[in-house]
């Protein structure tokens, strides 16, 4: 019991440390060079997340294979995570650190160069990351526990690298918050990545092939299903935590410390309701509590969109958080299903190439991030920091409540087209006899 236990905290923590250089990437990038330095225009910024997704869509599949086809005496996992984490902070500390002589379109490559290149290192190691987690936990009631485990962690490092980024970036700047953040959440990678032991490859189990994989996920109506809901849900989530400082500024005109605050809010009661969530899946299953928890979701929206206080937008925060808590505890056992029918219907071990490409998936969600912001400035002529248009109020509302509501529903569709076989939602994956082919 206690070395289980072990080995869930040890794959777990590694959620804290994926999180922090992303969140810190994903949430304040566009503040702080559209909003703060004003470098950028919200149209160019738009821009860059509009590229960044193609080429996403590119490197993805290319991750997994290679990840899936890897044979080294550390496993197949293990080399690209200790090889890209660095790689990963170097590229965070590089984007929030710009050279003073940028301006126009040296300011503008200077951001879609380290943004993709922070991107991609972090579509590596989270592909790898989560290619472990239905290896590592076969059965659906470890990975239930070993889940809600590492959405704690995930949580508590939102509430370091979103809530208290507002209080530290103030003291310190943010080229030396990306660099102690950087720094934190790479050795937590590094350590989850050397303790966190994977199943050996047998000599004579057959590698995926490439085209093969490609084909068999293309033909798979459920991978696209699954992806579609993950992808519109993920954009909701990253609108949210991308507007909320503008919502902080420009419709709430509160202090950093109240943003942190607000921020926290989320986080917290996030926190407290992963085992609720949690109870729920093992009380009733996996997917009519996902579409519950997907639903709940998008309600949360309506209220806060009528929020006009500091009070009333923490009192509407926390119901988002209750049931942003539900979405994270049920989408990554619903991606697991994905691979333990692919594993049981073509007896190969794949987990590479599918996470990526639901990583892929899940980053489509910068197409319409891309477009939320690029309509801000369409509908209520917010430029920049500098040039805030005569409705900035009414933008931050825009981009934190009316499109993730219509985001988010279209989630909810997807989530209740998705249907999974008996034998499936029961399995429990064990180690398989493996027929080279």
């Amino acid at each position: 019991m206690k070395s289980s236990r072990l080995k869930s905290f040890n794959y777990a923590v590694g959620m804290f440390g994926t999180s922090i250089p992303i969140n810190l990437l994903k949430t304040f990038a566009a503040a702080f060079y559209v909003k703060d330095l004003g470098l950028i225009t919200a149209a160019q910024w738009a821009s860059v997340l509009f590229i960044y997704t193609f080429i996403d869509a590119i490197d993805n599949p290319v991750y997994g294979y290679l990840s899936d086809r890897t044979r080294t005496k550390w496993g197949r996992r293990k080399p690209w995570l200790v090889i890209g984490t660095p790689l990963l902070v170097l590229g965070l500390i590089a984007f929030y650190s710009p050279a003073p002589f940028l301006s126009g379109k040296s300011a503008l490559a200077w951001v879609m160069l380290f943004y993709i290149f922070t991107g991609t290192l972090d579509s590596v190691i989270n592909a790898n990351y989560a290619a472990l987690f239905p290896e590592l936990f076969p059965d659906d009631i470890s990975r239930a526990k070993t889940n809600a485990l590492r959405q704690a962690f995930q949580l508590v490092a939102m509430i370091i690298s979103i809530a208290l980024t507002p209080i530290v970036a103030e003291q310190l700047g943010f080229s030396l918050t990306a660099i102690l953040y950087g720094i934190l959440g790479g050795a937590v990678i590094l350590y989850m990545s050397l303790t966190s032991k994977e199943k050996p490859i047998e000599d004579h189990e057959a590698k995926p092939k490439l085209w093969e994989s490609i084909k068999t996920l293309v033909t798979n109506w459920k991978f696209w299903v699954a992806g579609f809901a993950n992808a519109f849900y993920s954009a909701t989530m990253s609108l949210v935590m991308a507007a909320l400082p503008f919502y902080s500024d420009y419709k709430l005109g509160i202090s950093s410390l109240q943003q942190t605050i607000l921020f926290a809010t989320v986080l917290l009661i996030a926190i407290g309701s992963v085992a609720v969530w949690a109870f729920f899946v093992r009380k009733y299953s996996l997917i009519p509590v996902w579409r519950a928890a997907l639903i709940t979701l998008t309600l949360t929206f309506i209220p806060l969109y009528f929020a006009n206080s500091f009070i009333t937008a923490i009192i509407c925060s926390a119901l988002v958080g209750f049931g942003f808590a539900g979405v994270i505890t049920t989408m990554d056992l619903v991606h697991a299903k994905i691979m333990d029918e692919d594993r049981l219907k073509h007896d190969v071990r794949r987990e590479g190439i599918i996470a990526n490409a639901l990583g892929f998936m899940n980053r489509l969600n910068g197409l319409f991030t891309s477009l939320a912001f690029l309509l801000i400035t369409q509908f209520f002529g917010f430029v920049s920091g500098d040039q805030p248009g005569p409705h900035p109020d009414q933008a931050s509302l825009f981009l934190l409540t009316v499109f993730p509501f219509v985001l988010s529903a279209i989630s909810v569709v997807f989530a209740f087209i998705l249907k999974f076989p008996k034998e499936v939602l029961q399995s429990t994956i064990a180690e398989p006899e493996v027929i080279e082919k």
